[in-house]
This record gives C-alpha cells, sequence and structure tokens, in this order.
C-alpha cells in the first residue's frame, strides 16, 4: 500500500513535469515563433516597429511613438505627462480639475498663443493616455499650420495642403475627422528642404 502510493506520488509528479515542460515550450516558445514569423511576413512594417527613416536612411522614430518637437518650423504633438519618454508610457494621477492640470494647460495655450478668438484645439492642451501618442486632430494640425509655414518660408496653402493628405488616410471613428501623424507630416515638410529635422 505504501509503495503503491509512492508510485502514485511520483507517477503524479513526473506527468506534472512533463505538462509543464510541453506548456513552456508550446507557449514561450513555438507560439511567439509563429506569431513572429507571421508578423514578419503579413506585416513586415508593424512587425519592424514602423519604424522612419530620412532620406539618407536612418532611423529617426517611430510611426507609433511621439517626439518632442518644439522648434516653430515644426508641427507640435499632443503634451506628455512622461515627457515622450516611451519605456515610461503612460498618463498623469493628476485630478483634472486639480490646479497642476489647470496650469499646465493654460501654460499650453499661451505656448501656442491661443486666445478666446482662436481657441487651442482640446488635444494640444490635454496630455493622451500613453503620453506618447504620434498623432493630432487635423483641426489641431490647421492650427499650427500658419506657424510652421511663416518659420519655413513657405506658402500657407502648401502647408494646408500636405496636412489635409495626410488628414485623409487616417479618420477618427465615428467622426469623419482626419488624424495627422506629427513626424511624418514634419519628415515631409523637410523633404521639401525647407529645414532640416532636429527633434528637439
Amino acid at each position: 500500500m505504501k509503495t503503491t502510493l509512492m508510485e502514485d506520488t511520483g507517477a503524479n509528479i513526473a506527468a506534472s513535469l512533463r505538462i509543464a515542460l510541453a506548456t513552456i515550450v508550446l507557449c514561450s516558445g513555438l507560439y511567439p515563433l509563429f506569431i513572429f514569423s507571421f508578423a514578419h511576413f503579413a506585416v513586415p512594417e508593424a512587425a519592424s516597429g514602423s519604424l522612419v527613416r530620412n532620406q539618407a536612411g536612418k532611423v529617426v522614430g517611430s510611426r507609433l511613438i511621439a517626439q518632442a518637437f518644439t522648434k516653430p518650423g515644426y508641427f507640435w504633438p499632443r503634451p506628455s505627462a512622461v515627457k515622450y519618454t516611451a519605456e515610461a508610457a503612460g498618463g498623469s494621477n493628476l485630478s483634472p480639475a486639480g490646479p497642476e492640470v489647470r496650469e499646465r494647460a493654460l501654460k499650453t495655450v499661451k505656448e501656442y498663443g491661443a486666445d478666446s478668438r482662436h481657441p487651442l484645439p482640446a488635444d494640444l492642451a490635454a496630455t493622451s493616455g500613453s503620453g506618447l501618442d504620434p498623432l493630432i486632430t487635423l483641426r489641431a494640425a490647421l492650427f499650427q499650420a500658419s506657424r510652421v509655414a511663416h518659420a519655413r518660408g513657405m506658402a500657407l496653402s502648401d502647408v494646408e495642403a500636405a496636412i489635409r493628405r495626410h488628414a485623409d488616410g487616417q479618420k477618427i471613428l465615428g467622426s469623419g475627422e482626419g488624424l495627422v501623424n506629427v513626424l511624418v507630416l514634419n519628415m515631409e515638410l523637410d523633404a521639401a528642404g525647407k529645414t532640416t529635422m532636429v527633434p528637439r
């Protein structure tokens, strides 16, 4: 009886170890390898991080991660609670009704030169949940068009045309309003030869 119990226990442990090993191989090895291989075959750009390269072939960023553009000749992204640091993605725990958020919003409004006659679009005043949102609305991009055109010595109509080309490719679900990828738009303007892109 005692021997049988020990044998049963040993058999159960062996079976458990085999199941654990099989699970590790399947879930931590074969499945990720399959997904990785399939992704690189089906959507190679996205699987590689949606990297963006300049005309020299150098990686300057990702379509999925915002950068802190601050010069007047560039479109600026949404504010970031994590200072655009990708490894620290996250929003702010501050209360929307708190004084810190109000002060930050007022500072942003001042930086954009907005007022009651020329109100700042909401997405340019509020941080995103990740702090790394690479997109702004068509309205937010058009709000900045005059500043960018003036700084680059471009016709306002040319800058607005570039904005609308980008916005047409991506729409906000249910609203029909276009979205603009800040990095990609800035790179397109740089490619026109008006300036050299320096993110910060």
